[in-house]
């Protein structure tokens, strides 16, 4: 079994400490590590921040991880672990500022409409997250998984879905592990149950991972 913490999404302002928080400016972060676009040479878009401890992660050094991703309708690159297009960079404790880091990247967003209006708008936002602690089954390799019953393999897929810290991965094609063992979940996101914009293709999911130690991060996502 693989301890997971299951996220609820609540709206907020910024907050000047390194919990887990999606949207808005990251906190703690030097401004000098800011990753960028490798096609573009731009910035890329803060997504979230997300502490790391030894408490969900066994065996990782306490830091805090943060995702970045490139922005638009255009996600080419962006899926893939190594393609320059997204970027998970960890900052041990020790490392971090005392500050928001105010970056010139776009922000995330969710689409809201204009006051009297019908259009829809983007507008930055920023939210927070409640936790709840249980366990996912552990991790099955794709070709186990070929030898179980239908029952027993829809039972374990519907098992790993949703945003959460921690546990198994549920992937939506192949098994994809950027890291080699050992290696933690850090974070799964699903675009379909978060309250603002992000472009994983077609129903897609995200997955970011770290190593045993926790100093280092990759991240990748995969759709229908």
């Amino acid at each position: 079994m693989a301890k997971r913490a299951s996220i609820e999404l609540v709206e907020s302002g910024e907050t000047k400490t390194p919990a887990l928080r999606f949207g808005g400016e990251p906190f703690g972060f030097p401004k000098g590590l800011w990753p960028r676009s490798r096609s573009t040479n731009q910035p890329l878009q803060f997504i979230c921040q997300v502490p790391v401890s030894s408490d969900l992660f066994p065996g990782a050094v306490d830091s805090v991880a943060y995702l970045f991703m490139n922005y638009g309708d255009d996600t080419e690159g962006t899926w893939e672990p190594d393609g320059g297009e997204n970027a998970v960079i960890i900052v041990p404790r020790t490392d971090l500022t005392d500050s928001l880091t105010i970056g010139d990247a776009p922000r995330l967003y969710r689409m809201t409409k204009k006051w009297l209006g019908k259009e829809l708008v983007p507008k930055p936002c920023c939210f927070a997250a409640t936790l709840a602690f249980s366990e996912d089954p552990a991790f099955i390799p794709q070709e186990n998984l070929m030898d179980m019953s239908d029952q027993e393999t829809r039972a374990y897929r519907e098992a790993l879905q949703g945003n959460k810290l921690g546990g198994t991965p549920g992937f939506l094609q192949n098994d994809e592990l950027p890291i080699s063992a050992p290696w933690h979940l850090l974070l799964q996101l699903d675009s379909t149950r978060v309250p603002f914009w992000i472009n994983f293709g077609d129903a897609g999911v995200g997955y970011a991972f770290i190593n045993g130690t926790g100093a280092e991060g990759k991240f990748l996502w995969q759709c229908c």
